[in-house]
């Protein structure tokens, strides 16, 4: 199977990784276990990868796992097309811990916020960890496939 740059850089390296193969624009995705993310994080950062371009999450189905995705670029001067890769952590939701990678990318805290918000992913060490979108009072993560609205009504009832 072919592999990108940060791909074979960390297999010469002896770094544990999953290749989950290439997006439609050719950029691979890469599947890391959460003990291993925080170390292939500042790994990423040191190879060049200095730009979080975004951090989102999902739920990857109805009882299953939850999935923090990273997207990682390398900016330089003079390149037009920089190198892009996708890195996915995968968690359970019973207990969805990852280490917040905040102090690598700044651009990470209300990102790695939203999905806390929205799905329960717990980033540890980020400083300010709270609700961004939903009241403090919320209860539940409203992304998450098995939510269930509180005190729901249909539209017809509203009337």
């Amino acid at each position: 199977m072919k592999q990108g740059h940060l791909s074979d850089w960390l297999v010469k390296h002896d770094l544990l990784h999953r290749s989950l193969g290439f997006d439609y624009q050719g950029i691979e995705t890469l599947q890391i276990k959460t003990e291993d993310w925080d170390s292939i994080a500042v790994i990423s950062y040191v190879y060049g990868y200095n730009y979080l371009r975004s951090q989102c999450a999902y739920d990857v189905a109805p009882g299953g796992f939850l999935a923090s995705v990273y997207h990682l670029t390398r900016i330089q001067y003079g390149i037009d097309k920089p190198e892009e890769v996708c890195i996915k952590v995968f968690v359970p939701r019973s207990n969805p811990r990852i280490p917040s990678v905040f102090w690598i990318w700044r651009s990470a805290d209300f990102q790695e916020r939203e999905s806390y918000d929205m799905l329960g992913i717990s980033y540890d060490n980020h400083p300010r960890l709270k609700r961004i979108l939903m009241p403090e009072s919320w209860v539940g993560w409203p992304l998450r496939k098995d939510y269930i609205t509180p005190n729901f009504y249909e539209i017809q009832d509203a009337h």
